[in-house]
Order: structure tokens, then sequence, then C-alpha cells
């Protein structure tokens, strides 16, 4: 009942062994933007090789394997269930009233693409692949990727962002790049002392989480003999206590919080010493490259 445990998403780890670890947070962030931004209105092609960057980072980043290859592992599976639901599903009903001529009765007609092409390499092309009354053509096969790769890149990429830099770290880089904002009026060091409680939250609904479902295997409930009602009901029950057991931590800590004077701190308090270190300057002047690099490519071959 600990797999929870042995799945670490979102949640920082402690240690020196990756040089993900020595990048400045500044440069990891926009990292992670160009991630979560550059597969908008992009092609199959950029969507596959942003996933495939993601995975040799992974696997060359010299992380324990035991902090990632788990939630690899999930994350690739459900990816790759979603993704082939994605394929196979209809995406909307097709109308009976609807006809639609063959290009060839068509006197003039310049056919650009066929849609039904799942891939082509130069003469030779893979059409249509039949599944009972399920037909695979391009349009479904590039939903399929879209959804798995989004699904993949969105979660993994901010997951490693996540397990190598400190919360503190992270809030000072929001900070720095919202600081426009308080010439506005805007409390920042307020908002970030916020944010920063709250990913400290992070392990702790994880554990209300791992606790109630622990409670429920301790039980042995056999949910057929109960029936989808009476399981639903359940359900339901959980999720209100777990947010009840949620909101229950939250009001300890602004209590201890207030006992404390309520003082917050700064978020210049918070600048992390990597920032300072001239040992990692061309660690960081490397990234910084390699993202203008990505970028010029996503512009090049990454439209669709």
């Amino acid at each position: 009942m600990d797999w929870l445990k042995k799945i670490p998403i979102g949640q920082y780890v402690s240690g020196q062994s990756s040089w993900l670890r020595s990048i400045d947070p500044r440069i990891k962030l926009s990292w992670i933007l160009s991630f979560l931004i550059t597969p908008i209105l992009a092609n199959s092609l950029w969507r596959i090789s942003t996933a495939f960057v993601l995975l040799i980072i992974t696997f060359f980043s010299f992380l324990p394997p035991r902090i990632w290859w788990r939630s690899l592992v999930f994350l690739l599976v459900f990816s790759l269930f979603i993704g082939s639901l994605s394929i196979v599903l209809p995406a909307s009903e097709i109308s009976n009233e609807l006809t639609i001529r063959a290009p060839d009765e068509i006197e003039g007609a310049i056919v650009l693409s066929r849609s039904w092409e799942v891939f082509r390499l130069g003469p030779f092309d893979f059409v249509g692949v039949s599944i009972g009354p399920l037909i695979i053509d391009r349009r479904s096969a590039e939903l399929g990727i879209k959804t798995s790769t989004l699904i993949f890149t969105v979660i993994h990429s901010v997951n490693l962002m996540l397990i190598t830099t400190p919360p503190e770290d992270l809030v000072w880089t929001i900070r720095w790049f919202f600081a426009p904002l308080k010439l506005l009026g805007f409390p920042l060091e307020k908002l970030s002392f916020q944010l920063l409680l709250a990913l400290r939250f992070l392990p702790l609904v994880q554990e209300e989480l791992q606790n109630l479902f622990r409670s429920i295997g301790v039980r042995a409930i056999d949910f057929r003999k109960l029936g989808l009602k009476s399981s639903l009901s359940l359900f339901v029950s959980l999720g209100e206590r777990l947010l009840s057991n949620i909101l229950l931590r939250a009001e300890q800590g602004a209590d201890s919080l207030m006992s404390r004077e309520g003082l917050w701190l700064s978020s210049q308090q918070l600048r992390p010493s990597i920032v300072v270190n001239p040992k990692y300057l061309w660690l960081n002047l490397g990234s910084i490259f390699l993202l203008l690099i990505a970028i010029s490519l996503r512009c090049m071959y990454g439209t669709t």
C-alpha cells in the first residue's frame, strides 16, 4: 500500500549527484516553459522529438534511478494507454446525411495529401489500418501522438524540475521573473511565501491520500457486493475526508505561523547560492545556448 511513496512525482530529493541540480533555476524554469509551450501547434515530429529529448536528459542526468524509474515507467504506460484510446476511439459521430465525392470524380481537382495515410517514406506509404469497425488514419494517428506526447512532456518535464530544485529556489525564481509586477502594487513577497507553503504541503497531501487508500485496503472492502451506487458514495466520502484533512493541516500551519507573529520570509532570503557561484558559469551558458538552438529548431522544423 506504499505505492504512492515509491512514485515520488513532484517532490524534491536532496543530493549532489546530478548536473541538473547545478543549473541556475531561472534557466531551468525557462527550459520547462519551452517544453510546455513549443508543442503548441507543432507537428508530430517535434512532439516526438521533445519526448525523446526528455528521455535522453533523464538517462544522462546522473540522477539515482530509484528516484525516477518508477514514475517514468508509470507515466510512459499511462501516456501510451491514453494515446491508444485517442487513436481508436471516434472523436465525433459521422453524419449519415453527409456525402463526400471522391477526388477522382471532380475534374481539375488537386489532392495535396491523403489523410488516410498513416506514414509515408519515399515511395512507400502505410495506409489506414482497420480494426473491426474502427479505422486508424493519419488524423487519428496524429491525435494519439499529440495526446500521449503532451501528457508525457508536461508531467515529466515538471517532475524533473521539482525533484532537482528546492522549493525555496523555485519560489525565488518565480519572484525574479514577476518582479516588474511589484511596480503595479502586487504583493509579490506575500504571494511568494504562500507559494512556498503550498509546495511544502505537497508531501502532506500525498500522505493523507496514502492513509485513505491504506484504510480501504485494511478493511478489505468488496466493491462487487457494494454495487455501483454504494461504491461511488464511498469514494465521494473519501474525497470529503481528504479535503477536510488537508484543510485541517493548512489551519494548523496557519496557526503556527500566526503564533510567530505572522512573519514571512522575504524572497531575497531564499536566493540560491548557485546563482552567485562562478563554478557553474559554463554550465549555465551552455544551457542558454542549447535553449536558443531548441527555439530556432522549433521555428524552422516544428511548424505544422
